[in-house]
This record gives structure tokens, C-alpha cells and sequence, in this order.
């Protein structure tokens, strides 16, 4: 089909892959506890655009800068991870709800929290190298319909993924405020997703391009 073969194969793969705790989870889970379930699926809507961008590089080759220049790969790697312990020290400079509260127009606010998930995916050079190599996999080797194959899986496992990050969304929110209530400290909650966001960024400055 389109040049894709094994696709219930790629749908099981890609849903195990959206379950399995990674960065972007525990971006969408921070986000989600420390202002609210809109917040949450505006941050996990952004993600999946980031996710986008790195399907379309897949099916451009442009991926393939990254994975042969150690160079390319860095200066994205401390963007990204600067970008997350800068938004880890915004949390903690904000006493609550780090997004919601800091804009009086909820139109720009809405679309800061989407940018933010958009900008943490993408400034994620392993993001860009897994769908470089993952996609592959499921495409025939004498394949003749040019990008069509890596789009279309590549959307697939966006959509999944997109699925599975509004779900977490939802209950990440209702625990956040439930944890809220009980202790009576609302800023505690973005304390937390600030130890989240400067933990997600130190562990990608520990991230290599494998040789």
C-alpha cells in the first residue's frame, strides 16, 4: 500500500513507542499539573506539530544532517536543552500557573503553551534521528512513490501519538489538582514541572550522536 509494508505491524509499534515514557510525556504531564487541562493539550497539539516538522525532514533527507554531523546535532542538542531549563527556572520564578497567568490576552497565552510544545519537540535532535530511523523500516526497499510513504506513517504515528497525549493530558490535570487541593499549595505544582523541564534538559545535553 503507497509503498508501505507491515502497517498493522508500524500502528502496534507506534502506540507501544507513544505509551513509553519519554521526554515528551513528561514535557505534557508537566505542563498539565502545573496549569491545567488545557494547558495540557495545547502543550501535547504542539508536540505533535513539532512531530510534523520531523516527519517532513524525514521525507526530505534533511534528517540525515543531523545524523552525519556531530557539529549540526550539538548546536540543536543546547538550544533545545537550554530552551527547557530556561522554561525549568521560569516555573520556579512564577509562584503559579506558569503559562495561564502570565499573559492578560488568553489568545497569546494559548499560543505561547502550543509554540512551547511545538519548540521542545523540534529543538530535540533525537526526535529528528528517530523518525530517520524508524520510518524506513516500514517502507519497501523499491519504493516508487517518492515522500508519499514517510508522510503517511509518519502522520499515523502523530495521530496516535496526539491521541495518547490529550488522554495524558486529562488525567495529569485532574491529578495535579486534586494534588493541589489536598495540599493547599498551587505553587508547589510548578515547582514540580519546573524540576521536570530543567531534568528534561540536562538529561538531553547528555544525549550523543552514535557513531
Amino acid at each position: 500500500m503507497f509503498g508501505i509494508v507491515n502497517y498493522g505491524v508500524f500502528i502496534l509499534s507506534a502506540v507501544a513507542l507513544n505509551l513509553t515514557p519519554g521526554t515528551d510525556t513528561m514535557y505534557i504531564i508537566g505542563s498539565s499539573m502545573s496549569n491545567d487541562r488545557k494547558s495540557g493539550v495545547l502543550s501535547a497539539l504542539g508536540v505533535s506539530s513539532g512531530c510534523i516538522v520531523h516527519t517532513i525532514m524525514a521525507a526530505l533527507g534533511l534528517s540525515m544532517i543531523l545524523s552525519k554531523s556531530a557539529l549540526a546535532f550539538d548546536i540543536i542538542k543546547y538550544i533545545g536543552a537550554g530552551y527547557l531549563i530556561y522554561l525549568g527556572i521560569l516555573s520556579f520564578v512564577l509562584k503559579s500557573h506558569l503559562v495561564m497567568k502570565e499573559d492578560k490576552n488568553e489568545k497569546h497565552s494559548n499560543k505561547k503553551i502550543f509554540l512551547r510544545g511545538v519548540l521542545t519537540n523540534v529543538l530535540n535532535p533525537k526526535v529528528a534521528l528517530f523518525f530517520l530511523a524508524f520510518l524506513p523500516q516500514f517502507i519497501h526497499s523499491n519504493n516508487t512513490y517518492g515522500t508519499l510513504p514517510f508522510l503517511l506513517l509518519g502522520f499515523t504515528f502523530i495521530i496516535t501519538g496526539t491521541i495518547w497525549g490529550i488522554v495524558l493530558a486529562t488525567f495529569s490535570s485532574y491529578f495535579g489538582q486534586k494534588l493541589s487541593e489536598k495540599l493547599g499549595e498551587s505553587s508547589l505544582l510548578s515547582k514540580i514541572s519546573g524540576v521536570i523541564y530543567i531534568g528534561l534538559g540536562l538529561n538531553l545535553l547528555r544525549s550523543k550522536l552514535a557513531n
